[in-house]
C-alpha cells in the first residue's frame, strides 16, 4: 500500500510527458488502441420497428449488445457520470484532479477511498484487459485513454463503455444488463434500477443480484446516498428508491421468433443487426397463445401459426412450433414450411371455381347423400348426411359429398392450376394424377401455402405473394387473378357466416377449418379485410391423434390469437359489381346442381346430349349497338342438348322466365364482359364469357 502515492505521482508525470512528446502523434499511429469491431458484439434480430426479437451471444459466449446513447435513460447516464467520472465531459481522457484527490484521500486514510480512473481509462482497461495491477498497467491505461480521446468523441466513448462494462456472469453492457435483470430496454430505467446498474460494474461478481442480493442492494443504496449528498437527487427520492426490493432472478434475453431469427442469420451471415418484417407485440402474443394451447393439448402436440398482411404481403408473425427446445414436440422443426394434408381447408377454392363457372349460386340446392364417384365414396366427418342443402350450408358445414360433386364438375386439375396461380405448389402422391381426393386433403400443402392462398379472399380474387419475413417486402405482392372478384366475395360472405367455436365470442372474421385423414392435422384459417391468420396443430412426426380436429382444437386457437394480437379488425371486402346476395326464396323453384348419376344407380336419360351454348361462342365480341348510342339489340342465345326448361343466369343472377326452347333473347345492361350460364331441368349447366359492345 505504501507505494501507491508514488504510483499516482509517477503516472501524472508520465501523462504530462506523453502530452508533451513531439513524437506522440507518430507513436500514436504506430500503436493504435484496440478499438472493438462490431463483430465482437451479439447479433440482433429486430422487428419492423427496431424492437429486439432475439439476441445471439457473441463469439466469446457473452451477451454484449451495442448501445446507443439516445436509447438509454438520460437520468441513468447523468448518475453514472456523476458517480464514476464527474469531469468526464471536460477532461481529455485522464483527470489529474481526480488522481490527486485519490492520492490525498489514500494518504489521509491509509487506504484507497476513491479511484482516479476516468470512464475513458476504464474503457481502455476493458478493451485491453490485463490481470496484473501494476504501474506499467496504469500508465498503459492512461496512454490508451489519451489515444481513445483523440479518435472518438465523448458520446461514442460513453457508448463503448456502456457496451463493454461487466454486469455479472456473461452479461456485458447496460442493454444486456437491463434486459437480464429487469426485462426491459434501458430507455426507461427507474431510479432504483439505474442506481443498481451504476454500482454493478465496480464489482460485478460480488454484487450479482441473483447470488448476492443483499450486497447488490447495499451497493445500490450507496450510490443513491452519494447522489443525494452531491445534490443530484432529492433525499425523498432516495428513500423511495431504497425501499424497492432487488430482483433475485436473472431473466432470459428475448428469444422470440427463433426459427425465423435463425433463418435470418443463415441468409445474411455477415450482418450484426437483422431487421425482419415481424411485429414484436403480435409475435409475442401468438407465441404465448401457442405455448398455452400446447400445454392444454398435451406433451406431444405442437402448434404453428402465421399471420400475413394482405395489402403488402409481409409476414407479421410466424410461430414455427410451441417451443424451440421442447424435445417431445420436436420444437426445432419449423412446421410452417412442412407439407401436411390440409383436410377440408381447400374446399373454399372448389366452391370459388364452381361459382365462377356459374355452376351454382350460394343458395343453389345440392345433394348431400351417400355417393360413389367411380368407386371413390367420400363420407362426412360425422358419418351423417343432410340430404338437400344449399351451397352456402354445404360449405359452412364443410360437407364432403357436395364438395366432391363440385370438384368433379370443375375438374381437379383446374383446381391445382388455380392454386399454382397463387404461388402454391401442392405435393401430390408419387406417380398419381390429381383426383377427387385432393378436395378432402389428399395432397400436401404447407401452412405458408394455405395462408398465401387464402389472401385471395381478402384481396378481391388476386393472389398476394408473401415475403419470407427476413428479406423484406416481396418485389411484387399482388400477383395474378386467381378467381373472379364475384366468386371470391361469395365465398368470403359464406365463410363469414360460419359459427364461432363453442364457448368463443364471435369476431368480424371469416374462417374455415380442416382435419386430415386419421386426425393427424388440425387446421383453421381466418381472415378479415387486411390480415390472414393460419393455425396448424398436430404431431411433428405425423402420428394420428384421437379427437384432433379443426373445429374443436385449431379454431379456438385461431379466435384466441386474433383477439390477442392487438390489431384493429378491418371490414371484409365489399361486394363487387355483379355480386348480389340472393335469398333462397327469390331463386327460381327447383334450382339445383346436378352431377352425373352415381355408379351402380339406375342410368336414366343418359341418351340426352350434353348441354352446350352454341351461340355466341365463348370469348366472342358481340356488337349490340351499346357503344353507338342508338337502338340496343338483344343478345340471341342458341343452345344444344340438355332438357328444357332452361334457366338463364347473367353474372350469377337469374334472368327472366325459363326458356322452353333451345333459343332465347337477353337484353344486356352495359358494355364489357358478361358471364352467361344456362341450367337445364336436370341441373346440368353450361357457361360462356362474352364481350358486349
Amino acid at each position: 500500500m505504501k507505494h501507491k502515492p508514488g504510483i499516482v505521482a509517477l503516472a501524472l508525470v508520465v501523462m504530462v510527458a506523453l502530452a508533451a512528446m513531439p513524437g506522440l502523434a507518430a507513436l500514436d499511429e504506430a500503436y493504435p488502441p484496440p478499438l472493438p469491431e462490431s463483430s465482437t458484439q451479439s447479433v440482433e434480430v429486430v422487428d419492423r420497428d427496431g424492437k429486439l426479437l432475439r439476441a445471439f451471444a457473441a463469439a466469446d459466449g457473452r451477451w454484449r449488445l451495442p448501445v446507443r446513447l439516445d436509447k438509454v435513460d438520460p437520468e441513468f447516464v447523468r448518475m453514472l457520470v456523476a458517480y464514476e467520472d464527474r469531469r468526464f465531459w471536460q477532461h481529455g481522457g485522464v483527470d489529474p484532479l481526480a488522481m490527486i484527490r485519490a492520492a490525498w484521500q489514500m494518504l489521509r486514510h491509509g487506504r484507497i477511498v476513491s479511484g482516479g480512473s476516468t470512464i475513458t481509462m476504464q474503457l481502455a482497461r476493458l478493451l485491453e484487459p490485463r490481470p496484473e495491477r501494476s504501474l506499467t498497467a496504469k500508465v498503459r491505461q492512461m496512454a490508451r485513454a489519451l489515444q481513445i480521446e483523440r479518435r472518438l468523441d465523448k458520446r461514442r466513448i460513453l457508448e463503448l463503455y456502456l457496451t463493454h462494462a461487466p454486469y455479472g456472469g456473461n452479461i456485458e453492457g447496460v442493454r444486456a444488463a437491463s434486459l437480464a435483470w429487469f426485462g426491459k430496454e434501458p430507455k426507461s430505467l427507474g431510479l432504483a434500477q439505474g442506481a443498481l446498474l451504476v454500482a454493478l460494474p465496480q464489482s460485478p461478481e460480488r454484487r450479482r443480484p441473483d447470488r448476492y442480493r443483499e450486497r447488490a442492494k447495499a451497493a445500490r443504496d450507496q450510490v443513491l446516498a452519494r447522489m443525494a449528498e452531491g445534490g443530484f437527487i432529492a433525499s425523498g427520492e432516495v428513500a423511495r428508491a431504497s425501499a424497492v426490493p432487488v430482483r433475485a432472478r436473472r431473466l432470459a434475453l428475448p428469444a422470440l421468433a427463433p426459427h425465423l431469427a435463425q433463418q435470418a442469420r443463415w441468409l445474411r451471415p455477415t450482418e450484426q443487426v437483422h431487421q425482419v418484417t415481424l411485429s414484436r407485440p403480435v409475435q409475442k402474443a401468438l407465441e404465448v397463445v401457442a405455448s398455452e394451447a400446447a400445454q392444454r393439448l398435451g406433451p406431444d402436440l405442437s402448434v404453428a401459426m402465421m399471420l400475413a398482411d394482405v395489402h403488402t404481403g409481409e409476414v407479421l408473425a410466424e410461430v414455427g412450433s410451441a417451443g424451440l427446445l421442447d424435445v417431445r414436440r420436436s420444437g426445432w422443426i419449423d412446421m410452417t414450411g412442412v407439407p401436411r394434408s390440409p383436410g377440408s381447408a381447400l374446399k373454399p377454392f372448389i366452391y370459388a371455381l364452381a361459382l365462377e363457372d356459374g355452376l351454382v349460386l350460394p343458395e343453389t340446392l345440392i345433394e348431400d347423400r351417400p355417393a360413389s364417384f367411380d368407386g371413390y365414396r367420400p363420407r362426412n366427418f360425422d358419418l351423417t348426411y343432410q340430404g338437400d342443402v344449399s351451397v352456402r350450408q354445404a360449405l359452412q358445414l364443410s360437407l364432403n359429398v357436395p364438395a366432391v360433386r363440385l370438384l368433379q364438375a370443375t375438374v381437379p386439375s383446374r383446381l391445382l392450376g388455380r392454386l399454382h396461380r397463387a404461388g402454391v405448389v401442392p405435393v401430390l402422391p408419387r406417380d398419381k394424377a390429381p383426383g377427387l381426393a385432393i378436395g378432402l386433403g389428399g395432397v400436401g400443402v404447407t401452412l405458408k401455402d394455405l395462408v398465401q392462398a387464402y389472401t385471395v379472399f381478402a384481396n378481391n380474387g388476386r393472389t398476394v405473394t408473401l415475403g419470407d419475413g427476413v428479406t423484406g417486402r416481396p418485389a411484387a405482392a399482388a400477383g395474378r387473378a386467381m378467381f373472379s372478384p364475384v366468386a371470391t366475395w361469395h365465398v368470403s360472405d359464406i365463410l363469414s357466416g360460419v359459427a364461432p367455436p363453442r364457448g368463443t365470442a364471435r369476431l368480424p372474421i371469416a374462417y374455415k377449418t380442416g382435419t386430415s385423414y386419421g386426425n393427424r392435422d388440425a387446421w383453421s384459417i381466418g381472415f378479415d379485410g387486411r390480415h390472414v391468420l393460419g393455425v396448424w396443430v398436430g404431431r411433428a412426426d405425423s402420428a394420428p391423434v384421437p379427437d384432433l380436429n379443426g373445429i374443436t382444437v385449431a379454431a379456438p386457437i385461431l379466435f384466441d390469437s386474433f383477439a390477442r394480437t392487438g390489431l384493429k379488425f378491418e371490414a371484409l371486402p365489399q361486394a363487387p359489381a355483379g355480386a348480389v346476395r340472393i335469398e333462397a326464396a327469390d331463386l327460381p323453384s327447383g334450382l339445383r346442381f346436378f352431377t352425373a348419376p352415381d355408379a351402380g344407380l339406375p342410368q336414366v336419360g343418359l341418351h340426352e346430349p350434353a348441354l352446350h351454348i352454341v351461340y355466341p361462342p365463348d370469348g366472342a365480341h358481340v356488337d349490340l349497338g351499346l357503344a353507338s348510342g342508338g337502338a340496343v339489340q338483344p343478345l340471341m342465345l342458341k343452345l344444344q342438348g340438355g332438357r328444357p326448361p332452361y334457366r338463364l343466369l347473367a353474372n350469377g343472377v337469374p334472368v327472366g322466365e325459363p326458356l322452353r326452347s333451345r333459343s332465347g333473347l337477353w337484353q344486356a345492361g352495359g358494355i364489357g364482359f358478361s358471364r352467361l350460364s344456362v341450367i337445364d331441368a336436370r341441373g346440368r349447366s353450361a357457361s360462356i364469357s362474352v364481350y358486349l359492345e
